[in-house]
């Protein structure tokens, strides 16, 4: 996500000319869409964006039960 915003950041000022970057080579300024290009590639195959998404989904499952088991009454006793 991090690549796509300085991307796009990028080839807003080349666009409109402003700053140094209106100096710059097409290559630079596109650079980081490949980054984020390969970034995405890497993280699926390698399986980092399914192993976020099932912690993701295992904390959404941990927190729904804490808050039944609070409903219910059943959570942490304290001690006497």
């Amino acid at each position: 996500m991090v690549f796509l915003g300085l991307g796009l950041l990028l080839l807003t000022l080349k666009y409109l000319e402003l700053g140094p970057v209106a100096l710059w080579s097409w290559y630079v300024v596109l650079a980081p869409f490949g980054l984020a290009a390969l970034w995405w590639a890497w993280a699926d195959s390698s399986g980092y964006t399914k192993r976020r998404a099932m912690e993701k989904l295992q904390k959404r499952k941990q927190d729904r039960i804490e808050k039944q088991k609070d409903a219910l009454g059943l959570g942490v006793r304290k001690r006497r």
